[in-house]
């Protein structure tokens, strides 16, 4: 399976936002900067059966306009567990038993959710220092899906690395 992992878009200050966090949307700037990267994305020949996101607004917005640049809209499928303080070893549960016959999974979320996600599976352990930037994409390469050290890190790339201010 082909799991890659996207930190959602630039959102607005949580410190400037009056609604609860779930509800803090991506800046302009940040669905902007996203609707490139997700075209950079399908540049690089990216395939999904499906993309999970957390409900979370900004991480849905993002996902949303991945899936609009791949016309996946019907793909695109939300998980409380990838929220902010989502359950990671839930979420590997209902990937192999929900999602277990797709090979090409996205999941979208935030930090530090997704470094320790991505941590846990390639080292076993959730202390790996791995620096996701909004925006920025992973890709993991797993045989077998499991809370535990599972994967391979295949990439990591900053949005830096996708696109440059344009």
């Amino acid at each position: 399976m082909d799991l890659y992992v996207l930190r959602h878009a630039i959102a607005g200050d949580r410190k400037l936002f009056d609604g609860p966090d779930s509800e803090r949307p991506l800046t302009n700037q940040g669905a902007k900067k996203m609707k490139l990267i997700a075209k950079e994305m399908k540049k690089l020949d990216l395939k999904f059966d499906v993309i999970l996101s957390s409900p979370f607004l900004r991480a849905k917005q993002t996902a949303e306009i991945v899936a609009k640049e791949f016309h996946c809209e019907s793909s695109l499928k939300f998980s409380s567990h990838l929220r902010v303080g989502g359950d990671p070893a839930a979420l590997v549960h209902e990937i192999n038993t929900g999602y277990r016959k797709f090979d090409r999974i996205l999941l979208v979320g935030h930090e530090p959710y997704l470094s320790g996600f991505i941590s846990m599976l390639v080292s076993g352990k959730k202390d790996l220092s791995i620096t996701m930037k909004k925006g920025g994409l992973c890709k993991l390469s797993v045989d077998s899906l499991q809370y535990g050290r599972c994967a391979g890190l295949e990439w990591l790339m900053a949005p830096a690395q996708m696109i440059r201010d344009k």
